[in-house]
């Protein structure tokens, strides 16, 4: 199960389970556990994932392995859990649950960037970077948006609604 081949197969049989619960598929992994295998699902969804959803989608993905032989017969260990907020931001989606949210990223033609997460739309992003255009925000076409990373920010209050 350690193949890439073996990997997205997985993939592809795991993520009809888990968008018919809501969620989209972010990730899954297998790592060899002592005679076992870790088969890490990661899940994610607009507003968050919280424990009852990571409960309901273990059920229901670990319900559809049961019934198929997707881990083949060795035992192995489910762990469903959301992404962290150190994976990268690479597909719209991610960047759209990132709003008002502080990021870096390298930008085509300008370099890397520091700043917040103003608006997400079809053709890109638009981020407010302290120091650049005067306070406009920074346009960013989706094919100049290199992976950005949400950057942790202890002290900052917030009123954003979810």
């Amino acid at each position: 199960m350690g193949s890439a081949s073996d990997r997205e197969s997985l993939r592809r049989a795991l993520e009809p389970v888990v968008t018919a619960e809501g969620f989209d598929l972010e990730d899954v992994v297998v790592t060899p556990a002592g005679k076992r295998r870790m088969l890490r699902v990661v899940v994610d969804k607009d507003g968050g994932v919280d424990l009852d959803d990571i409960a309901r989608v273990s059920t229901t993905v670990s319900g559809a392995l049961d019934a198929s032989d997707a881990m083949g017969g060795a035992p192995y260990v489910l762990e469903v859990t959301s992404p962290g907020v150190d994976r990268p931001l690479t597909q719209p989606r991610h960047w759209r649950r990132a709003a008002a949210r502080l990021v870096t990223v390298g930008v085509a033609g300008v370099g890397e960037r520091t700043g917040r997460v103003l608006a997400v739309d079809d053709d890109g992003v638009d981020l407010q970077v302290d120091g650049d255009h005067a306070g406009e925000p920074l346009r960013v076409p989706w094919v100049d948006l290199g992976p950005g990373r949400v950057q942790v920010e202890f002290n900052r209050s917030t009123t954003r609604e979810e």
